[in-house]
C-alpha cells in the first residue's frame, strides 16, 4: 500500500510542479510538459514492479503512435481559445484528437500496425 501511495504522490507532484513552473514561465512549463514524463514514470513503475522487457517495449511503441494524433490539438487550441471560452475550446480539441486518432488508426493499419 505504501508503494502505491508513493507512486501517486510522486506522479501527482510532477504534474503540480509542471503547472507551477508554467505559471511563472510559459516556455519552461511547456518544455517540461512536452517531455515524456508520464511515459518515463510509467516505464519506471512497470520495470520496478517486474514487467518483462516486451511489455515495456510495447508500452513505448504504442505510446509513440498514440501521441501522434494528439499533436494537432496543441496547434488548434490557441486558435479556438481566442474565439471561445476555455471549456468549449478544450472540448472541441478533445473531439478533434479523437477524430485524428481514428485517422491515424486507419492510416497505420495499411502499414500493418494494429492500434485497436
Amino acid at each position: 500500500m505504501l508503494w502505491i501511495i508513493t507512486k501517486y504522490a510522486l506522479t501527482a507532484g510532477i504534474v503540480v510542479m509542471i503547472s507551477e513552473v508554467a505559471k511563472r514561465s510559459d516556455k519552461a512549463g511547456a518544455l517540461i510538459a512536452a517531455l515524456p514524463t508520464v511515459t518515463i514514470l510509467a516505464l519506471i513503475w512497470m520495470y520496478v514492479e517486474g514487467q518483462d522487457q516486451s511489455k515495456l517495449a510495447n508500452h513505448a511503441y504504442y505510446t509513440f503512435w498514440y501521441v501522434l494524433p494528439t499533436l494537432p490539438m496543441f496547434l488548434i487550441f490557441p486558435f479556438l481559445l481566442s474565439r471561445y471560452s476555455f471549456w468549449p475550446a478544450l472540448g472541441m480539441c478533445a473531439i478533434i484528437s479523437i477524430v485524428c486518432f481514428f485517422i491515424v488508426v486507419i492510416a497505420v493499419k495499411k502499414c500493418g500496425i494494429e492500434l485497436l
